[in-house]
């Protein structure tokens, strides 16, 4: 385990004692410097006009919207010991929005991005929010999606909230109420390692379980909990292959599939067998700390990975995972026949 900040590629003069003050003069010059960080594809007109401009074409456009907000979503400084980075945070904002443009089968064409920071925020960590956003657009594969403006404002904790718009290309976009009796319920990304991190990085660093070090494995999870990696390319791929619903995972397999169950008036039925394929790098995790890795998989969040129905499992990707099948009945989710006694994430009972 490290107690260094997670962003070792942000460069290395950024230098968390420098300060920038929020008066008229301290806010032009934030939004400069953040302009100047922000790297992406460029927008039709914006910024620097009260509205951005963008392209719709075939005149319709998918959007989404997304908040982080400190000690909620993040801690700038976990029980573990490390340290969230300003690179993280925009990498993670970048990251959840994206795939929710993914999961209707679109392809992201802009963003606007509001910041709100107290006064004493660095302001080096500040850019580097900017240098991670720009990062994960590119790296994730959404580089032509611009960064077309945003605002900036004063608060009592970091914020970032993120707008992302998407266009379909003539196609028509993917949604939950799509599945039916006898389809395929298949996934495609990470499932658990995410949620893995972030017990590791709730883990007090005085406590007997983080004696050791991080394995690799277990750096990976925390790794995918800071950045996560959605597989973006994999929307228009399923949309192609006839998807009948489809949804971004973000607060654990089964609560999102009940979702889709409710969505669709149909039965998710899960078998627990299917899904060995990425246990491995939850295993020295689940040791640790005494969990079984298998609980991570199927109610662990923020990996961002997609779940997706199809009529025969002909119809799913290569790369995908069929994972069980669609049933007729009162809307629920099902794992090996039994109903769950937990289900995931749910942001205001907090579990």
């Amino acid at each position: 385990m490290t107690a260094a900040s997670s962003d070792s590629s942000v460069p290395s003069e950024y230098d968390d004692a420098a300060r920038f003050p929020l008066d008229s003069s301290g806010e032009e010059r934030l939004i400069g410097r953040l302009l100047s960080r922000y790297r992406s594809a460029p927008a039709l007109l914006g910024p620097g006009d009260d509205a951005a401009m963008i392209a719709a074409p075939d005149g319709r456009f998918v959007i989404s919207v997304d908040t982080l907000v400190e000690d909620q979503d993040f801690r700038v400084e976990w029980p573990s010991g490390v340290r969230t980075s300003g690179y993280d945070v925009g990498w993670k904002s970048a990251a959840q929005n994206l795939s929710d443009i993914n999961a209707m089968g679109a392809i992201a064409t802009a963003a606007v991005i509001s910041l709100s920071l107290p006064r004493d925020t660095p302001l080096e960590w500040v850019e580097g929010v900017a240098l991670g956003f720009s990062a994960a657009l590119e790296q994730l594969g959404a580089g032509r999606c611009s960064i077309a403006g945003g605002d900036v404002g004063r608060s009592g904790e970091i914020s970032i909230t993120a707008a992302v718009t998407g266009h379909l290309s003539g196609a028509e976009p993917r949604v939950r109420s799509g599945a039916r009796p006898h389809h395929v319920i298949a996934v495609c990304g990470h499932l658990g390692a995410a949620g893995a991190g972030l017990a590791l990085l709730d883990q007090p660093a005085s406590s007997g379980v983080s004696e050791r070090p991080w394995s690799s494995d277990e750096q990976r999870c925390v790794d995918l909990q800071l950045r996560p990696e959605p597989p973006l390319r994999e929307g228009p791929v399923a949309v192609v292959r006839r998807a009948s619903s489809m949804m971004d995972i973000s607060d654990g397999l089964l609560r999102d599939a009940g979702r889709i169950a409710r969505a669709s008036g149909v039965v998710m039925a899960i078998d627990s067998s299917a899904l060995t394929f990425d246990l491995d790098v939850l295993r020295d995790a689940g040791e640790r700390l005494e969990i079984n890795p298998l609980n991570w998989t199927l109610t662990g969040g923020e990996g961002h990975a997609l779940l997706a129905t199809y009529a025969s499992l002909e119809d799913v990707p290569s790369g995908w995972h069929a994972i069980g099948e669609v049933r007729a009945g009162q809307p629920q989710v099902l794992v090996d026949n039994h109903e769950p006694s937990a289900l995931g994430f749910d942001h205001f009972s907090g579990v």
